[in-house]
């Protein structure tokens, strides 16, 4: 498999014969890192990205070249500075952290734990910011980490939000609590999207590696549609939902002001 095609191969408005385009390529060998895989050998890249050795090797060098990897002396490679200041750009995170973190900041003050920040991307929360006290609780997600819609606060309101087609595609799947790996129940589900709806706050809890609460509201942009997820994460004990949620909701109202959110904001 070559990187270049042949003169003979290059028939314009077809793909190359010889396997994926260079750029696909190069996407899932960036693909093949995750939370659990921030650093990778040469040969882990080639498995996990499903790229042959010598390509991978001749792709990750361009691309450590552009900085979009980085090579340590161990010979592990790991994501690069240039992708995140790149990625930075975005415009759905950027506007939109640029208005929430002051009352991202007024919220963990009081809470002295975690505040999250959460955008829909297909079928997964999205994580673009989380402000955390020093004596928070461990939590299993990190900034740029997907977080599953069903088994998270700021997942809840996304997917209570999200268009009738989307919701109905993801209930359709077989879908497990995580990271406990118990069944979700369909109806049960579909009757926590109503509360959220409903209330205009999701209320989430999960008992391992530790009792936490989660409580989240939804952000509205300024054509009234849903913008983020915004919760706080507690240790069970402290979790008062007469305190959390009306500072939660009026967090979520203060962004979505902000964001030029005109609709009614809930209760």
């Amino acid at each position: 498999m070559t990187d270049v095609p042949s003169p003979a191969a290059r028939v314009r408005g077809r793909r190359p014969p010889q396997g994926d385009p260079v750029v696909d390529r190069a996407l899932a060998l960036l693909a093949a890192f995750d939370a659990t895989h921030p650093a990778l050998t040469l040969g882990e890249l080639s498995r996990r990205s499903g790229i042959p050795t010598s390509s991978t090797l001749r792709l990750a060098g361009r691309l450590q070249a552009w900085g979009a990897l980085e090579r340590g002396a161990d010979g592990r490679f790991t994501v690069g500075l240039r992708l995140w200041e790149v990625a930075s750009l975005a415009p759905r995170a950027r506007g939109l952290r640029q208005v929430a973190m002051p009352f991202l900041g007024d919220l963990e003050e009081v809470t002295r734990q975690h505040v999250l920040l959460a955008v829909r991307e297909g079928g997964d929360a999205v994580l673009v910011e989380r402000l955390s006290a020093h004596a928070a609780i461990p939590v299993l997600y990190q900034v740029g980490g997907r977080l599953p819609l069903h088994s998270t606060g700021v997942g809840l309101v996304l997917l209570a939000y999200a268009d009738v087609d989307v919701q109905e595609e993801y209930l359709s799947r077989p879908l497990l609590h995580e990271p406990e790996r118990v069944p979700v129940s369909e109806a049960a589900l579909r009757r926590t999207l109503a509360d959220v709806r409903r209330e205009g706050l999701a209320h989430f809890r999960r008992r391992v590696p530790q009792p936490l609460v989660s409580v989240a509201a939804p952000v509205f942009d300024a054509q009234d549609r849903l913008a983020a997820a915004l919760s706080v994460v507690v240790p069970e004990e402290r979790a008062d939902a007469r305190l959390l949620g009306p500072a939660v909701r009026t967090a979520a109202r203060a962004i979505s002001r902000e964001l030029g959110a005109r609709r009614p904001l809930g209760r």
